[in-house]
């Protein structure tokens, strides 16, 4: 039998047995692994979920609102609107979009995933990003995460924004570069800053890694962040992209922080 042949067959046994065989264990996963609640834990009939009780726990933002900013508006039409903040101090990125508001338990499964290394939640948090940021992904290049400085990498040994983007990138089939920016000085906290102090903070914080501008220029980069507050920071990496020659800089959080949230950290 000729080789090319012989693969085929080969390739036809094969796809014909793999889907009994990943059934099969799928099924013994479920046995070690029972299904259970991404939120409470309570038994689940399926992975990567929430049980009715923890989705009423989850503010998500919905439309009407602000079509730059990404917060909540009070009403308003269901084509794009902006804010009062948006029309008398702009960012440079375009759009922001994000899952849910950063309160309940949302922003407990944010914090899960940052302080607590808590990476079974990611299939979830992806899914809801991805979802709450179709319109700006499907007109997207490329998925950058906003980056830690060099010690906090180390004390954390993970980037959660990183860990989302690439989840988010799997999903959606942008690429996703975590290498590209660079928080090239250390910024002190941003908790208990203002919004203007936090600008302060962090002007001048990114850079683009050596001799990648190409990497950049003409293309349209979706920003990914878990958590957004004032702005500050996502404004700060879009104006370092925008100068490399990025064609616009969109932005995809987990979280937003709203004018009704208030910042408690943990």
């Amino acid at each position: 039998m000729p080789m090319a042949a012989t693969r085929k067959l080969l390739s036809e046994a094969v796809a014909v047995a793999l889907p009994p065989a990943l059934a099969v264990l799928r099924t013994i996963a479920d046995v070690a692994v029972p299904p259970a609640c991404v939120g409470c834990r309570k038994p689940m009939a399926s992975h990567d979920t929430l049980c009715p009780k923890c989705w009423l726990q989850v503010d998500f933002i919905r439309p009407p609102l602000c079509d730059r900013l990404g917060i909540p508006m009070a009403f308003g039409p269901e084509e794009a609107i902006l804010s009062a903040r948006a029309v008398s101090d702009p960012p440079a990125y375009d759009r922001a979009r994000a899952v849910a508001s950063h309160t309940g338990l949302m922003r407990d499964l944010a914090h899960r995933l940052k302080y607590g290394d808590q990476q079974h939640v990611v299939p979830l948090l992806s899914r809801l990003m991805a979802e709450a940021g179709r319109e700006l992904l499907k007109d997207s290049n490329l998925l950058v995460p906003i980056p830690l400085g060099r010690y906090r990498l180390w004390r954390r040994s993970f980037n959660q924004a990183a860990v989302l983007a690439r989840a988010v990138s799997r999903r959606c089939g942008v690429s996703c570069d975590p290498m590209l920016l660079e928080r090239h000085r250390e910024t002190p906290s941003q908790v208990g800053l203002s919004r203007e102090q936090r600008q302060d903070n962090v002007r001048g914080a990114f850079r683009l890694a050596e001799a990648r501008n190409e990497a950049v220029r003409g293309r349209k980069v979706t920003l990914v962040d878990d958590v957004v507050t004032t702005g500050a920071t996502v404004d700060a990496a879009a104006q370092t992209l925008l100068r490399a020659g990025a064609a616009r800089v969109d932005v995809l959080a987990l979280t937003l922080v709203t004018e009704e949230t208030t910042w408690r950290p943990q």
